[in-house]
């Protein structure tokens, strides 16, 4: 009898849930729950500065942002500033991307190259892209090709100096394998290479992500008459203090979530290479 109840009693029970899952979302969980608590110590540290400076106008309550922030919602304006200032860094970084990974590459590969290179690179690299800002206003003007430009130089180095730092770290006994075994430059390039510095260019990329998405605001303060920096400026002359406030949060919170984003597709393009990430 107990022989043909044991067939029964698996059938009735559930599949065992892989004990791995179960720690990914104890961790994300607490995760959530750290960042939520830092968050309400940073707010009651802001309400108690708010409450010993008793200047609204130039520091305003977390309500009155929160507040100016549902009008700006409701009324549309926050979501189109965000907008246009979210499509303008994804083209910076696409174009940044596109220049910088191929030149990376080129240089982490030859030393003829790096060579040529590398003074150039080094020279422009420790100019802030702030500096160019009279430059390209007198260049561009005011619009869209202004801030696009301002990020794309202050992205472009990150990521070719990660590109070249990465291309130089991949296993020589990868390569000298491939080598022997006679694997074609182009094969030994999408297999052996681009997976090897990938890890290191996906740092870059954040990287350059965090560096042009500050200097959108000081380009579009300038030289744009839309985007986040420009509403920024826009309510400061007309001193509605927690509509400033209300779009700084925004730049925070987007900038946040972008990188939330980017360490997803960072974990699922390179799960191999999980030390390499930024904490």
């Amino acid at each position: 009898m107990q022989l043909t109840k044991v067939p029964h009693a698996l059938a009735g029970a559930k599949a065992p849930v892989a004990p791995g899952h179960g720690w990914m979302r104890r961790a994300m969980r607490q995760r959530w729950f750290i960042a939520i608590r830092t968050f309400a110590v940073f707010i009651a540290f802001w309400y108690a500065v708010y409450l010993w400076n008793n200047n609204p106008l130039q520091l305003p309550s977390p309500l009155a942002v929160v507040s100016a922030l549902w009008d700006l919602a409701v009324s549309g304006e926050l979501i189109e500033h965000a907008s246009i200032s979210a499509s303008r860094l994804l083209l910076a970084l696409a174009v940044a991307i596109v220049l910088a990974v191929p030149l990376g590459f080129w240089m982490g590969l030859s030393r003829t190259a790096e060579a040529y290179i590398d003074p150039v690179v080094e020279l422009l690299r420790p100019i802030s892209g702030i500096a160019w800002l009279p430059l390209a206003l007198f260049i561009f003007g005011i619009g869209n090709t202004l801030p696009v430009f301002i990020m794309v130089y202050v992205g472009f180095f990150p990521i070719l100096l990660n590109t070249v730092a990465g291309v130089r770290q991949v296993d020589r006994k990868l390569i000298s394998a491939a080598q022997t075994m006679g694997v074609s430059r182009s094969a030994m390039l999408r297999h052996v290479l681009v997976p090897g510095a990938l890890p290191v260019v996906m740092v870059g990329i954040r990287l350059a992500f965090a560096a042009s998405w500050a200097a959108i605001v000081a380009a579009e303060l300038i030289g744009s008459p839309s985007g986040l920096g420009f509403a920024i400026e826009w309510y400061r002359q007309m001193l509605m203090t927690p509509k400033v406030f209300g779009f700084i949060a925004v730049i925070g919170l987007v900038g946040y979530l972008c990188d939330v984003a980017l360490r997803a597709l960072q974990h699922k393009l390179t799960p191999w290479a999980e030390g390499t990430e930024l904490s």
